[in-house]
């Protein structure tokens, strides 16, 4: 059986991102050399030094009616890259706020370079569902596993495609799905195939390219245990990512050991988070990992 703790990861490395200021429901971040102003609800304090605020490039303004757009202060390239570390990343604002790239998760994938390249096996088969733009499928290929990457939007998986060949892993055994990960995980049930590594971030509730529902609470138990039945005799990680509002890290930490308990580890749960420049840290979403 495997034994929990917790364990909050605070990602301090960046250089190309930063939050430059928080308050009033909104960030304030630098992606590279540029800076934009979006939305957070759990930022419940007030705004400082609104003259930092008034330089931002673009604010993305949230819509009555869902979703929103984005004001921009100047001109901005359609899209930009980052870099961490030795791997990079195309950036672009969407019209639900997001830029394609999650920077506290750089935490999930500094853990899947160590676990991968501390591992005395060289044949490493990793399978990434809910991947959205890949960016822990690009660390796991970058430290060399073979990598398949799932998720059900097509733009999602080019958008990966994009990301590793900037990175330079274009000949890296990367398989790019557009499927829906529960569907798949049964497949791959029935062919037998065995995995030695599985990473998810699922949503609190999605839609498939075929209506498939998708609700955390009540499907991500039953994609647990699908994708234990998928793991090698001597997998080396299980991690589980989520943004659920009312989703602990305990719990979460104790829904990967109920699910993995014929398999020796230690399970460590906790909040991923980003230090804010003016002071202070703003958490970012909960993870529970397992590891051999």
């Amino acid at each position: 059986m495997s034994s929990i703790s917790s364990q909050s990861q605070f990602i301090h490395d960046w250089n190309d991102y930063e939050i430059l200021a928080c308050g009033d429901g909104m960030k304030l971040e630098r992606w590279g050399e540029i800076t934009l102003a979006r939305p957070d609800p759990q930022i419940l304090w007030p705004k400082k030094n609104q003259s930092l605020w008034d330089k931002a490039d673009a604010l993305y303004l949230r819509s009555s009616d869902g979703g929103g757009q984005w004001k921009l202060k100047k001109s901005l390239p359609e899209s930009w890259k980052i870099s961490y570390k030795h791997l990079q990343f195309k950036i672009r604002p969407t019209n639900f706020k997001h830029t394609g790239l999650f920077p506290e998760q750089a935490s999930n994938w500094n853990w899947i370079h160590q676990q991968i390249t501390q591992s005395p096996r060289k044949d490493l088969k990793l399978l990434n569902l809910f991947g959205y733009t890949g960016a822990a499928t690009i660390a796991g290929a970058a430290a060399g596993a073979s990598v398949t990457h799932i998720d059900s939007s097509k733009g999602m998986v080019e958008w990966c495609r994009e990301n590793a060949r900037l990175s330079g892993l274009v000949d890296k055994p990367i398989r790019y799905l557009v499927d829906d990960c529960m569907k798949f995980v049964q497949r791959e049930q029935r062919r037998g195939t065995r995995y030695d590594g599985i990473l998810m971030d699922p949503p609190s509730y999605g839609r498939g390219n075929n209506g498939e529902l998708w609700k955390l609470e009540t499907h991500l138990w039953p994609l647990l245990q699908s994708c234990i039945s998928i793991l090698s005799e001597e997998p080396i990680l299980f991690l589980v990512n989520a943004y659920t509002t009312g989703l602990s890290p305990t719990i979460l930490g104790q829904l990967l050991r109920e699910a993995i308990a014929k398999h020796p580890g230690t399970i460590y749960s906790g909040e991923l988070g980003l230090p804010i420049r003016e002071g202070g840290m703003l958490p970012c979403g909960i993870y529970a990992r397992w590891e051999k």
